[in-house]
């Protein structure tokens, strides 16, 4: 369902890299709401935001280290949106998703919110640090 497009391309191979890996990892989060087969989540979700929680931290301090290198004049609005995401998925307590009835809820919660990152964020934002 997620695909690294060409519009998605900043320009910069190291930060286009890592973010076709958040493009994948938003495909594990979709493919995880899609699966009939898994009655109990918890375990998946629970992988998946550590996954997003390590890889997000390196990612935005590899981004954040290349833009201050470019002396990118954007750099500090950039940081704040970078800490909003840590700060989004520490959001989600995994106590609260033990319950089965609401981890396709929050499977779509955490869909939704990679959606519009991966769209406003990387498309909107991340772009202009290549030009």
């Amino acid at each position: 369902m997620y695909e690294m497009k060409p519009e998605y391309m900043t320009g910069i191979t190291m930060i286009d890299e890592e973010h076709r890996q958040l493009f994948d990892y938003a495909n594990q989060v979709y493919e995880l709401l899609q699966s009939e087969f898994i009655a109990d989540k918890y375990d998946n979700i629970a992988d998946v935001l550590q996954k997003l929680r390590d890889y997000t931290k390196k990612h935005f301090a590899d981004e954040e280290a290349y833009m201050e290198s470019i002396q990118y004049k954007q750099v500090f609005m950039q940081k704040v949106q970078h800490q909003e995401f840590i700060n989004r998925l520490d959001s989600w307590k995994l106590d609260e998703i033990d319950a089965m009835e609401n981890q396709d809820e929050v499977i779509e919660e955490m869909l939704t919110f990679l959606t519009d990152w991966l769209i406003h964020h990387i498309l909107e934002l991340d772009t202009q640090i290549g030009k």
